[in-house]
Parts: structure tokens; C-alpha cells; sequence
């Protein structure tokens, strides 16, 4: 009988080592889908609130009823989408000034801003400043609501 002389005994190294073991952090499937669900909207919120802005800019430049409508519709299917998918209305609570509690719901404020700036374009075209800074208030809001 022929022993094979490639063949070597275990080593003692190659036991088990006296570093303590590392705990194994148990991820489930459920989790990483959910937490991949949420990057993947949040990355689709900021692409829309920037195509947002680049409308809004446009409105700036050249304040027709078309552009107006086409930046009404990105922001009322922003808002849909933001509620839809949870992150939505804010509601914060507040005091008036005789001291009772109120609660305020950011959409309602976002949409009431701009049914007042649809009113001024369609209006006149020479409050330019005025629309501006509401075009400014309607970033502001969507911002705080983002982030």
C-alpha cells in the first residue's frame, strides 16, 4: 500500500482562535427592502422637486398660462405622490393668540398658494416681483416638507 506524500497532517493553527467571535448582525429580507424602498423615494422626490424648481424658473422668465399650468401640475402630482407614499402632510400644532391650540396641515397652504398665484398671472402680468415670491414661498414649503 502506497501513501500519498502530498498528504500532511492538521495543524494546530487552524483550530478555533482565541479572539472572541463577532456577532452576526441578522438583516431581514423585509428590512433591506424597506429601507432600499425608501432611498429609491426619496431619490425620486429630489429629482422631481428639482424639475420643480427648473419649471418654476421657466415661470419666471416667461410668465404664460402654459407654463403656469405645466408647473401647477408638477407640483399637484408632487403633493399626491408625497402623500400617497406617506411622506406627506405635516401637521404641526400651534397656539393662537388666545392661547388655544391649533393644528396646521402644510398641503392645504401649499395648494392655497397656488390657486392665489394661478390668480395673478391669469390677472395682470405686471405683478412679476409679487409672483416671484411666491414662487419662492411654494419652493420654501415644498423644502420643509422634503426634508
Amino acid at each position: 500500500m502506497k501513501i500519498d506524500p502530498g498528504y500532511r497532517p492538521l495543524k494546530s493553527g487552524l483550530g478555533v482562535s482565541d479572539s472572541p467571535a463577532k456577532p452576526v448582525q441578522s438583516k431581514s429580507f423585509a428590512d433591506v427592502m424597506q429601507r432600499h424602498g425608501q432611498q429609491a423615494t426619496q431619490e425620486e422626490l429630489n429629482r422631481r422637486f428639482k424639475e420643480i424648481q427648473m419649471q418654476g424658473d421657466r415661470l419666471a422668465r416667461s410668465m404664460t398660462v402654459r407654463e403656469l399650468k405645466a408647473y401647477r401640475m408638477m407640483v399637484k402630482r408632487f403633493l399626491e405622490d408625497t402623500v400617497r407614499r406617506g411622506v406627506g402632510i405635516k401637521e404641526s400644532r400651534g397656539w393662537d393668540r388666545r392661547g388655544r391650540g391649533k393644528r396646521y396641515k402644510l398641503l392645504d397652504e401649499v395648494d392655497a398658494a397656488l390657486l392665489a398665484m394661478a390668480d395673478e398671472l391669469l390677472e395682470t402680468e405686471q405683478g412679476k416681483i409679487e409672483l416671484l415670491q411666491k414662487i419662492g414661498e411654494i419652493r420654501g414649503m415644498l423644502i420643509n416638507l422634503v426634508f
